[in-house]
């Protein structure tokens, strides 16, 4: 078993909680993902957020492809290890 863990950037906290909710339907990810957000560096306007969704993926079985291509769909991308 393997910690493994998936990041997906995503623009703000609604593309974040809708993709959160969609990863157990697309995927059928078991474990809730952690949302975090992320304060650009030196900005303080909670609007230059970008929003993060980490998931564990400790059997290895998420395609990063597909991972990427689903991202996409709310304007985000996924961060490679």
């Amino acid at each position: 078993m393997s910690d493994v863990r998936h990041v997906l950037v995503l623009p703000d906290r609604d593309a974040a909680e809708e993709a959160a909710e969609a990863l157990g339907e697309r995927f059928g990810v078991a474990e809730d993902p952690q949302l975090v957000r992320d304060a650009l560096a030196g900005e303080d306007d909670a609007e230059d957020a970008q929003w993060l969704v980490v998931l564990r993926d400790e059997d290895g079985e998420l395609d990063a492809a597909e991972l990427d291509e689903f991202a996409a769909e709310w304007d985000g991308w996924r961060e490679e290890p």
